[in-house]
């Protein structure tokens, strides 16, 4: 008995020990050696507990731990690691600085690390891509493009080549978030998309989350795209840029007051166009882009940040077509470190696009766009090793023009026209935990609650029994319902709300250092819609927001996945599985007008959509050859049923390809180190043919044959499997060797073999036979190109 009660008061002796061990927080941020930029996913790990972390957007990162000695292993991808032994008997703020690794003398491996972090964490269904990755993908005429190398990735995909935007997992691409420096881009796009509006030499980190996403992030379905700029280099100026046989940029950064306030300006324009003349060809194609930012490090627990973009696309032919068209953003934020555990960021953000369209031989422009303007704070709270918070609200505030006509000459004889603004607001409050339950187990879990609000406007048109859209049982067809009467309201007023609850959850289980097993649920609303009846988003597309006729999106996603690292991280294998339902996804009735229609509703009806799919990604992520192999397997359909047991739906009733459902689509991209002169990259892609829809028939009028479409077999045809194969190289000089000036020489090959893709297949009268005849339209063959990178 008394051995029994020795027993029990050891064991309690034990416990009050370790509960009452002394803890100690260990924090502070980690800079580029070279730069002082902050740098984002550093991992920190210590292996005595086998604790880690990462840094946040800002390069923060907070560990806390008993009183102790430890080893601290601070390691980032690269960059050369940093291992040192630090006491822990106070709380410490310690500041690291990496170099990256081709500038390192002495390189120290930390083996597995990185990758063990990776695979532990719960998060899933994440891309990330670093500057130098996108710059070296071949890309068409030599630009480094950001949305062409997510393309790459497994479940993203696009409509073809001079098609913008991207579609993530079967989703719209209206239904990717796209965020720069937190700020929404609405076209991520120049030219119709040739190019993406990023400059790869501004950007310092890019993520997509394509599932599992956390609650901070709201208002879209598919996927958010989180890109932030490089903050301005603090120690010394520097001037990157590049020259291509289309477009060049520049990039100018630098301290104002050294390792205190820094300023970065970087700028991109295309010039083809000014060759035209030449050719007595008055036809105009070009675009420029600038990105701005300010630095100010107040101390050690304030910065200020001012960041900007602004970019514009020209397209003209002769002066009696022109569309301009473009971004415009700004975003002022405030980071404070209320003590070593909580972080906070305070942003106020402006987000504008724009579209004009001038048709001089009509005698009208026109004008439509969105602008918002964001408030949002976000608060990290690094509670202890095991439990992390995230926490915040934002509200948006957003003002919609869906046109306005006007002449832009005294005898054109068109009357002007505005269409009806349309306005709303956004809030949304959050919570999001990082839970370390045990060794093997990890949680992230939270939610987010999100109102919208549409607002007050001059008109808006009554319908009876609110139905905007009526069927006509007699001709069997869907027709705009007529408006029986007109609302006015106050800019105060409020014509509907929404409230959701959007829950999200993602956990992992770890069965060694190297393999994990990841599950994934998330909810999203968006409550914008784009407006647009083609493949992919045009200039002419509208936003439009939900209301008293157009219902929000809601999303239901869920996922699983297996993570195995091998060889120490060289090598690594990502399996996922998911599936997504969304709720009164936007379908249009037949013939359907959506330009500069300002009873929008009466074209509309809401119905369902879901995907499903297998993704594979195999990386080899170390040594002379880098890559990786991607392949996905996946369905993408879409429902409109009748609202009455005698109304059809759209197609029948009956579930239809997405026109963004591509069966099959896989890639292979590689990098090969042959020397310290020459590195070459290559990469193919195949996808499957994009769902269209083929005549049936044909009948003849007035001795023309016009094609017959079946209106119950939308998107049942498909066009040719588009693939190609890209290649490039990349000459370093020698003499670049221990001198300032820093250049290299790009070549490339985009569609190697010529294969003609076909953007699209249109059915029309051949003027000689007078038979219809199928004609291909394809945008790019062989195109070569040559680019001339150059830093000092």
């Amino acid at each position: 008995m008394f051995q029994l009660k020795r027993l029990s008061f050891l064991l309690f002796l034990l416990t009050f020990v370790s509960f009452s061990q002394n803890k100690y927080t260990i924090s502070g941020t980690i800079y580029d050696q070279n730069s002082n930029e902050t740098l984002i996913g550093v991992s920190i790990y210590f292996p005595e507990t086998n604790t880690g972390t990462t840094t946040n957007e800002y390069g923060f990162y907070s560990v806390t731990l008993p009183e102790g000695t430890y080893k601290m292993q601070v390691s980032y991808l690269g960059y050369s690691s940093i291992i040192e032994t630090i006491s822990l008997n106070t709380k410490i703020t310690k500041n690291f600085k990496l170099q990256e690794e081709a500038e390192s003398l002495d390189e120290i491996v930390i083996e597995g690390n990185v990758e063990k972090m990776n695979v532990r964490t719960p998060q899933m269904s994440v891309n990330k891509l670093t500057s130098a990755t996108i710059k070296q993908i071949p890309v068409v005429l030599g630009e480094a493009d950001i949305i062409k190398s997510l393309i790459l990735l497994p479940g993203v995909t696009s409509a073809g080549e001079g098609a913008s935007g991207f579609n993530v997992r079967g989703g719209a691409a209206d239904q990717n978030l796209i965020l720069l420096d937190e700020a929404t881009v609405f076209n991520s796009s120049h030219l119709f998309g040739f190019f993406s509006v990023f400059n790869p030499d501004v950007i310092k980190d890019v993520k997509l989350y394509k599932g599992g996403i956390p609650a901070k992030y709201g208002g879209r379905l598919s996927s958010v795209l989180d890109i932030y700029q490089k903050e301005g280099n603090s120690k010394e100026f520097k001037v990157t840029g590049g020259i291509g046989l289309v477009s060049s940029r520049l990039l100018i950064e630098g301290p104002i007051k050294k390792e205190k306030i820094s300023f970065l300006i970087g700028g991109r324009s295309s010039y083809a166009h000014l060759f035209l003349p030449l050719f007595d060809n008055d036809n105009q194609a070009y675009f420029y882009d600038l990105n701005t930012k300010l630095n100010y490090r107040i101390n050690d627990k304030n910065n200020l940040f001012f960041s900007g973009y602004f970019g514009k696309d020209v397209f003209g032919i002769n002066e009696s077509f022109v569309n301009e068209y473009g971004n415009k953003v700004g975003n002022l934020r405030w980071n404070h470190l209320f003590s070593d555990k909580l972080f906070s960021n305070l942003s106020l953000i402006y987000s504008d696009y724009f579209y004009g369209l001038t048709l001089d031989f009509i005698g009208f422009k026109w004008d439509s766009g969105i602008t918002n303007y964001n408030i949002k704070y976000d608060f990290k709270h690094y509670i202890n090793n095991n439990f992390k918070l995230s926490y915040g609200i934002n509200d948006i505030y957003s003002k919609f023009n869906p046109g306005e006509i006007a002449p832009n000459r005294e005898d054109s004889g068109i009357i002007a026209n505005k269409l009806i603004d349309k306005y709303a607001n956004e809030f949304a409050a959050y919570i999001d935990a990082e839970h370390k339950v045990s060794d093997k187990l990890r949680l992230q879990y939270g939610i987010r609650f999100s109102n919208f609000t549409r607002l007050g406007q001059d008109e808006l048109n009554i319908y009876e029994n609110d139905e905007a859209v009526i069927y006509d049982s007699e001709f069997k067809i869907y027709k705009s319902a007529e408006a029986i009467g007109v609302e006015t309201f106050k800019r105060s007023d409020v014509i509907s709300s929404f409230n959701n609850l959007e829950p999200r959850a993602s956990l992992s289980y770890t069965i060694n250092d190297f393999t994990s097993i990841k599950a994934s649920y998330n909810r999203m609303a968006q409550y914008l819609h784009l407006l647009s009846n083609t493949s992919s988003p045009t200039p002419l597309d509208v936003w439009t927001p939900s209301g008293k006729y157009i219902k929000p999106q809601l999303l239901d996603q869920y996922a699983i996945g297996f993570f195995k690292s091998l060889k120490n991280g060289n090598y690594s294998i990502e399996t996922e599985a998911f599936y997504k339902d969304i709720q009164n996804r936007i379908d249009y009735i037949n013939g359907a007008n959506l330009v500069a229609n300002d009873e929008i509703e009466t074209v509309i009806l809401n119905g369902q959509a879901r995907a499903y799919g297998l993704e594979v990604l195999i990386k080899k992520n170390e040594g002379k050859f880098k890559g990786w192999f991607s392949y996905t397997l996946s369905k993408s359909e879409q429902l409109t049923k009748g609202r009455t047991a005698e109304e059809p739906g759209i197609n029948a009733g009956k579930w239809y390809n997405t026109p963004y459902d591509k069966t099959h689509d896989f890639s292979i991209n590689g990098s090969y180190d042959f020397s310290k002169k020459w590195r070459f990259n290559a990469n193919f892609v195949f996808q499957t043919g994009q769902p269209t829809n083929y005549p049936v028939g044909q009948y003849e009028i007035q001795g023309l044959n016009v094609p017959i479409y079946d209106d119950n077999r939308r998107n049942a045809d498909r066009l040719p499997a588009y693939h190609r194969l890209d290649i490039s190289a990349t000459l370093t000089p020698e003499k670049n060797k221990n001198r300032k000036w820093q250049g290299e020489w790009v070549f490339g090959f985009y569609n190697l073999y010529g294969r003609e893709n076909a953007a699209s297949i249109s059915f029309s009268q051949n003027s000689d036979t007078y038979r219809n005849e199928a004609i291909q339209t394809s945008i790019f063959g062989l195109v070569p190109s040559v680019t001339y990178n150059f830093k000092f």
